[in-house]
């Protein structure tokens, strides 16, 4: 190439003596000043100066064709909310093992017979199965290491049930606890986003995004669980949920559009499945996800083959699968039985934008989550042993791994968004239904507790919103409810909702809000969400849901009422 390069220029150097001599006479010094000229860029040629340049040209398209925005969000949340009086479910799973032990070892059969028990005291009967632990302490635990959870439920079946309901009457009134506040008067959090985008051809383009989440004070990167789904360190939700100072991928995916000259495209990656439709309206921003925020808010995997019809709708059609749960990488299947193997949790179903303009937006969404698990790989620190209610040694940092297939989840949802002048409106309506295996864990079944049978249910939730903009559009003054019912869930795990995805309460959420802005790319956001539980377990698809205005039995506490407020500084960049 080089050899080339220089014959080339030798030959239009020496065209253009040719041509100088033709026309005048030239001096021996014009010639020998062209040989020198010759000499200099054939040293050039050989020290590659001239590949250099080419290569920071190169880089230089290259960079132009690659797009680097981003954000910074500082924020300040308040939280001021109640915990309902309950009986401490997991205290109670330590009673039962405990009885067993105590029915193996202690000469008197029952605690009940136990000549320390008082049947005044709720308290004693507990103390009678310490007592009883102390003097076996050795015994106790050999047994709780070889007790599964399996073992624990044939135990309890073998009893008559008149015998496990009059247990039950003396175990349970020992675990109560009164309803206490829970407050927080501030808690700091830092967002950094990076948006990356590149157009590598005319129908190939890269979408990307990292994310940076964190409380201040604290990059542990794993929460101690407290019974809420946002205390779990999961796939779905690394940048979702305030997490660490390190930098996760959100997104990354390209998408080849056009193929074949048609309206089909394919998307393959880490998908934009955050913040879709109408989750926009309330931060005053342009779409950012693609699956419709009232039921998916939640990071995974996956492809999306969509068609762009071109009707006079706009329309397009989607379908989009993923992985929630990989079975076969990391978690130790090979150490299985094959019957004691798990299935992926896969993906699957229809999202169709039926309808867009500038003034009105209607999607549809319609997906099946195959062979749910219960719960997905994690990362996380334990208060307690889920099988024996023992506190958990550490505080320790434990790889959670799920222990069983469910069943499946259908969920169905439509939404209706409008902008007519300064008034911006959406309602979305979505449902969820279970078709559950009679399976149970420690954590329960679809819908249902350990000890239970799973049966089918059916869940429902509306979603609705209003904001006004001023004539400017600098000011945005906006208010949503939500409501969902007793057996309601969705994907929305990685919401930016500090206390838990509003849109996955069983209960009621309003929240009014006001969005300022101070400069062309800095926005101030003040937002204030009032919750009211009807029901325990919002945001869990295991456990059955109880009525919080009965004193239930609950593994962990949970909200009765909590108000949340907000005052973030967004700069984007």
């Amino acid at each position: 190439m080089k050899r080339s390069l220089s014959l080339l220029l030798v030959l239009v150097l020496a065209s253009s003596v040719g041509a100088s001599l033709a026309a005048d006479t030239e001096t021996d010094k014009r010639i020998e000043e062209l040989e020198k000229q010759i000499q200099q860029l054939k040293e050039v040629i050989e020290d590659e100066e001239i590949p250099a340049r080419l290569d920071k040209v190169e880089r230089k398209s290259a960079m132009d064709r690659l797009l680097f925005t981003g954000e910074l969000r500082i924020a300040a949340d308040s939280i001021d909310g109640t915990q309902p009086a309950y009986f401490n479910g997991m205290k109670l799973q330590k009673g039962l093992v405990d009885t067993l032990f105590y029915t193996q070892t202690s000469p008197y059969g029952m605690p009940a017979f136990d000549p320390a028990w008082d049947p005044n005291d709720p308290q004693s009967i507990y103390q009678v199965l310490e007592q009883n632990v102390a003097a076996h302490y050795s015994e106790y635990l050999y047994f709780t290491s070889r007790l599964g959870f399996d073992d624990l439920k044939q135990a309890v079946g073998s009893f008559p049930p008149a015998d496990v309901a009059a247990l039950m009457g003396l175990l349970v009134p020992g675990t109560h606890v009164p309803a206490r506040d829970y407050t927080n008067d501030v808690m700091y959090t830092t967002r950094l986003r990076m948006n990356m985008q590149a157009e590598i051809s005319s129908n190939l383009k890269f979408h990307g995004r990292l994310t940076m989440y964190k409380v201040w004070g604290d990059s542990t990167g794993v929460q101690v669980f407290n019974g809420q789904p946002n205390s779990m360190n999961v796939d779905g939700t690394t940048v979702g949920v305030p997490n660490s100072d390190l930098v996760r991928v959100e997104r990354a995916f390209f998408s080849w559009n056009h193929i074949g000259g048609t309206g089909f495209y394919l998307s393959l990656g880490r998908r934009p499945s955050t913040a879709g439709p109408p989750l926009e309206m309330r931060e005053g921003r342009l779409r950012g996800g693609t699956p419709t925020g009232h039921v998916v808010d939640y990071q995974f995997d996956g492809a999306t083959l969509g068609w762009v019809t071109g009707n006079k709708w706009n329309s397009v059609l989607r379908f989009c699968y993923g992985v929630g749960y990989e079975s076969g990488f990391g978690n130790g299947e090979q150490l299985q039985a094959p019957a004691d193997r798990l299935k992926d949790v896969n993906l699957g179903g229809f999202n169709i934008d039926v309808f867009s303009s500038p003034r009105m937006f209607i999607q549809a969404t319609a997906f099946r989550a195959f062979d749910v698990t219960d719960g997905f790989n994690a990362l996380i620190v334990m208060p307690v042993d889920p099988v024996t209610g023992n506190p958990a040694p550490g505080p320790a940092v434990m790889r959670m791994t799920p222990s069983a297939n469910l069943g499946d989840l259908d969920l169905l949802a439509l939404l209706v968004e409008r902008h007519d002048g300064p008034l911006h409106w959406f309602v979305s309506l979505a449902s969820v239904s279970s078709d559950p295996k009679n399976v149970t864990t420690p954590f329960g079944g679809l819908f249902s507790d350990p000890f239970e049978t799973p049966v089918s249910r059916s869940g429902s939730s509306v979603y609705a919103g209003l904001r006004w903009d001023s004539p400017s559009g600098s000011t945005q003054l906006g208010v949503e409810y939500n409501h969902g019912s007793k057996y309601w869930f969705n994907f929305t795990h990685a919401a930016d909702d500090i206390v838990l995805s509003k849109l996955a309460t069983r209960g009621d959420v309003w929240e009014v809000y006001w969005n300022q802005e101070l400069a062309s790319r800095a926005r101030l956001r003040l937002s204030v969400l009032d919750y009211k539980y009807d029901y325990s377990g919002s945001g869990w698809h295991v456990g059955a849901p109880k009525d919080l205005s009965t004193t239930p039995i609950l593994g962990f506490p949970t909200y009765d009422d909590v108000l949340n407020v907000r005052l973030a500084l967004t700069i984007r960049y």
